[in-house]
């Protein structure tokens, strides 16, 4: 998935959700998603053979809990999805949900496991002579402590010989303390194989925008939403995510080409780099002796994301086909099983090369037909409207939006070409949306001409306009409480028909929020001291100056040297114009101060998590020259708040 993995999304806020009054499904979403079923074969039942495929056990304690006691993880959490969907759930997402909800260890084929429904992701065991190597170690250390204990308990206590991660979002490879300790690594026992870049993709994808990615985390994967069928059903690429520690050990081996074999006791195993698809840093490879393929993330049984709701750099479709393309040249002929980093496997080659070749189509469908249409003159809204994939890929479960969306992935490909702006002047500078929620409200009547006109809209199933208008009422009149419960109730009907996963928890935690209020629970952890570590020194001063305030900075004028012995490098930083550049492995001989202090602490100091003077009586840090000057300049930097307000203003 794509997980964030650095300032690092991690998705856990502890288990905690909040629970609002449930509202039944509407006439009209009860018919979208009759339609929904009438128009797919829910009865078909090789997903669930698959699904089932080579089940040896599960857990016999559902719930995995940390070293404190507190529940991380539970495995029956999603058992209320049983039977024929409700009304309020699209019956495509409740099918998918219930494929996902299935947990244990099962056998891919000889010498290869996975543990499934332990995580969002899916953790594979490969045997060796003398051990296993574990691919993607889930995303926390008691997860994948739990899925090893079930790997050892039915397999057999062996040793760990190396760990792949597949590619640099966290959930494969956050839970790596939970499999191997770091000093058999150190001393050459286990290996960390990884694709090249892994290390500074992990750490650095989200750091500067990570307190924003965090927060929208917990609207994409229902992180706030209960448990139920008016709640979170799940992502489409799995369930939901787990609130334990994670951590991450550096790469003992990086590959960096193509075709680069390694052999790990009598396992062959021949890579194929794929980078800046579906992660920065990512491998797919393939078990020549086993006729098994490990498509990693870049193969699904899902519409992945091109662009992640919860905020990064959007993906090139046309790369993306591109890889599988070249993963069915090389392997395509031989593989007779495919297994990845989410959902079930894939058996026999006609089936193999069947999955492959439409997943691959499905990316460079939505690629091409978007630039196809840009290049007519349509803008990114209306190709959003327009392009729907033909009846040969759409009706392939396999393809169907439970965790990306044609719609949401139309727009990042014109994004990726064409950037925000769809050249008609009126939205080159258009007003703020509370400013033009004011002038929108005034221009329509005011707010109870548009709530009286809105709840006939509302009556009509006109659930698209409706959000559209009310939510120009609760940004010009926040404390409007007919808007708010009218916005929420629709918010509510499109959640309850949205295929797509992410869609829904993001509809349902919106109306919650409308509902309760942005309620302060307890927060994720940005950034684990395994991830800090690994942080490049250019990047961890590139996050401390977008935590500059430019406008209360702005007159001064600053020069300080710094030595951080974590590192093992100095650096000067200068403020000057409203902004904070840096100059490495190098002092300035005009420096105001003077401080050695370990990057950590300075985080925790400019993060409001440490205080100066206390470090520095204790000893911690040491600093000479102007100390108070340096004081003033940490007053310059902003403590940023996680729990902000999304749905009003």
């Amino acid at each position: 998935m794509n997980f964030t993995r650095a300032t690092l999304v991690v998705f856990a806020l502890s288990g905690c959700a909040t629970t609002a009054t449930a509202q039944q499904a509407s006439s009209l979403t009860r018919s979208l998603n009759q339609s929904v079923a009438n128009s797919l074969n829910l009865e078909e039942k090789r997903d669930w053979e698959s699904a089932r495929r080579g089940f040896i056990a599960t857990r016999e304690d559902p719930l995995i809990r940390n070293d404190s006691g507190q529940v991380v993880w539970s495995l029956n959490r999603y058992d209320f999805l049983e039977g024929k969907a409700p009304d309020t759930a699209n019956p495509s997402l409740w099918r998918q949900g219930q494929l996902n909800r299935m947990h244990g260890l099962f056998k891919v084929t000889d010498g290869i496991y996975q543990v499934r429904g332990f995580d969002l992701a899916v953790m594979s065991i490969i045997q060796t002579t003398s051990g296993y190597i574990v691919v993607d170690p889930l995303t926390t250390r008691e997860t994948a402590a739990a899925a090893m204990q079930l790997v050892r308990e039915q397999l057999g206590e062996k040793p760990i010989k190396a760990v792949l991660y597949t590619h640099s979002h966290a959930d494969h490879f956050g839970g790596v303390r939970g499999v191997v300790d770091e000093a058999d690594v150190t001393a050459g026992k286990v290996q960390i194989i990884a694709p090249a870049g892994f290390t500074e993709a992990a750490v650095s994808e989200n750091v500067i925008a990570g307190n924003v990615m965090t927060r929208r985390v917990t609207y994409m994967f229902g992180s706030l939403l209960p448990k139920d069928p008016t709640g979170d059903i799940g992502t489409g690429l799995g369930q939901s995510v787990p609130s334990g520690s994670i951590g991450m050990i550096v790469p003992t081996h990086e590959i960096t080409h193509t075709g680069e074999t390694l052999t790990i006791d009598d396992v062959r195993l021949v890579f194929q780099l794929t980078p800046d698809a579906e992660a920065p840093a990512e491998f797919m490879f393939y078990l020549p002796d086993l006729k098994a393929f490990c498509q990693a993330e870049e193969i699904n049984h899902t519409l992945h994301n091109l662009y992640t709701l919860r905020g990064a750099r959007v993906r090139d479709g046309l790369l993306w086909s591109k890889y599988i393309d070249q993963a069915l040249s090389l392997f395509g002929k031989e593989a007779e099983v495919s297994f990845g980093s989410h959902h079930w496997p894939t058996w026999g080659n006609a089936a193999v090369v069947d999955l492959m070749e439409k997943q691959r189509d499905l990316y460079r469908y939505i690629h091409d037909q978007t630039l196809r249409l840009a290049n007519q003159g349509y803008t990114m809204k209306e190709i959003a409207e327009m392009v729907q994939l033909p009846r040969s890929l759409a009706s392939e479960f396999a393809n169907r939006g439970y965790y990306g969306s044609v719609s949401h992935n139309v727009k990042a490909q014109y994004q990726l070409y064409l950037g925000w702006f769809d050249a008609n002047p009126a939205n080159l500078n258009p007003l703020p949306p509370a400013e033009a929620a004011v002038r929108y409200v005034e221009y329509m009547g005011g707010a109870d001409a548009i709530l009286s006109k809105a709840r006939q809209s509302y009556d009509d199933g006109d659930y698209r306009w409706v959000a559209t208008v009310l939510n120009h009422v609760v940004f010009a009149q926040p404390e409007h409480q007919e808007a708010r419960k009218l916005l929420s109730d629709t918010y509510r009907q499109l959640g309850y028909a949205a295929e797509s996963g992410p869609w829904r928890n993001f509809y349902l935690t919106g109306a919650q929020e409308l509902t309760t209020g942005v309620l302060p629970l307890p927060a994720p952890r940005t950034l684990s001291p395994d991830l800090l570590r690994a942080v490049p020194m250019d990047k961890f001063l590139d996050f401390l100056a977008v935590r500059l305030n430019g406008p209360r900075a702005g007159d001064h004028n600053m020069v300080f040297n710094l030595e951080f012995p974590d590192y093992g490098r100095k650096a000067t930083l200068l403020v000057k114009n409203g902004v904070l550049n840096y100059r490495l492995d190098v002092h300035s001989d005009t420096a105001e101060a003077s401080l050695v202090i370990p990057a950590m602490l300075l985080m925790q100091v400019a993060t409001g998590q440490a205080e100066f003077a206390e470090l520095q009586a204790g000893g911690t840090l040491t600093a000479s020259g102007n100390t108070e000057r340096f004081m003033e300049f940490l007053q310059l930097l902003d403590r940023f708040e996680f729990w902000f307000n999304i749905v009003t203003p």
